[in-house]
């Protein structure tokens, strides 16, 4: 098949490659003269994944017609806040892909509108010019992803027969894919994940322990399928591969760079100190705070969330917002009908 993918960061350079493998036709668009050189005449991307080699029949272009054209899936891996200029463009070229099937892996929200990304997609793209739109998404570092290292994510859209057919484009011996229908529990869980990240690196950067993680984790998930519930999504997606399993990638590896940000954080740095040292968009801090404005508006109690708005949009004081939050009343811990009804 041709696909075209839409970005050439890390997890885009890394999926690309999975697909070439696959032996597949690929060819990616990116704005980054300097990478697409490197991609087309080194075979490598340096800046986005170190010391990997990339397959020779891999190209790379900014001409985003010449990637659209004949086109019969198009990928698009880009950061959130760039998602809806660049489906915008892509609309023009359409027409010439003879009704692409639709892929996206970007995990956020949009700011402002709170919108899903699969949200953000169809507002822009002509219905008729593409087939169905797929969510690819799990827990999956792109670095690991390039090794071949043993992988799972999830397919998920409201066609199941996409999904499916998704799975087959991209599944190998070392990337495996689940399919679902719930593309809002699957979105939500890629976008809230990271937020939870970020908590789990200021825990690392502040010298809390193992104890300390697991309950992050354990009452992130919490919040993660509360929100998540009241906005639709089915709570048994937030103990698959979207949930629980994006959760332990992010939250335990250094490899997440959401998980840097909150290491950095509790070292002392400033939010653009941290953004300038990792030079990638972290997503993880813009999708707090749309989580902060989804939570008052629909009720929904988020307090690990809250706390970490509190020091990223508030000034407040790490372990200031920690001792906050351990002095919550005390709580029955949430079961199934807790999490629907919203109040543990």
């Amino acid at each position: 098949m041709k696909i075209g993918v839409i970005g050439t960061g890390s997890w885009g350079t890394a999926l690309a490659k999975v697909l070439v493998e696959n032996a597949h036709h690929v060819l990616m668009w990116g704005r980054d003269e300097d990478v697409i050189a490197e991609i087309n005449h080194m075979h490598t991307n340096h800046r986005y994944l170190p010391a990997i080699e990339l397959p020779t029949t891999l190209e790379a272009t900014n001409d985003l017609k010449a990637v659209v054209q004949d086109a019969d899936v198009i990928l698009i891996v880009v950061p959130t806040k760039a998602v809806r200029s660049v489906v915008q463009q892509l609309n023009k070229f359409l027409p010439l892909a003879k009704q692409p099937l639709v892929v996206h892996a970007t995990k956020g929200l949009e700011p402002e509108t709170h919108l899903r990304i699969s949200q953000v997609i169809e507002a822009e793209l002509s219905r008729e010019l593409y087939q169905e739109l797929v969510v690819l998404s799990g827990p999956s570092h792109a670095e690991e992803v390039a090794r071949r290292d043993v992988t799972t994510l999830t397919a998920a859209s409201q066609s199941l027969a996409a999904a499916e057919e998704v799975q087959r484009i991209f599944m190998n011996q070392y990337f495996r894919v689940y399919t679902n229908t719930d593309v809002i529990g699957v979105e939500l869980g890629a976008a809230l994940k990271n937020i939870i990240a970020l908590g789990a690196g200021i825990l690392h950067g502040a010298g809390y322990g193992d104890n300390a993680k697991a309950a992050l984790v354990t009452r992130g998930l919490t919040e993660i399928s509360r929100l998540g519930v009241k906005m639709g999504a089915d709570p048994l997606t937030f103990i698959g591969l979207s949930g629980v399993g994006d959760l332990v990638v992010t939250c335990t590896s250094p490899h997440s760079r959401n998980w840097q940000a909150g290491n950095l954080l509790a070292r002392g740095a400033s939010v653009a100190e941290v953004e300038g040292a990792i030079q990638m968009v972290i997503e993880g801090v813009a999708t707090c705070k749309v989580a902060h404005e989804l939570a008052q508006s629909l009720g929904v109690e988020m307090p690990i969330t809250e706390a970490l708005y509190s020091v990223l949009y508030e000034q407040a004081q790490i372990p200031t917002a920690l001792k906050q939050l351990m002095s919550r009343d005390g709580k029955r811990e949430a079961s199934l009908e807790g999490t629907l009804d919203n109040t543990n």
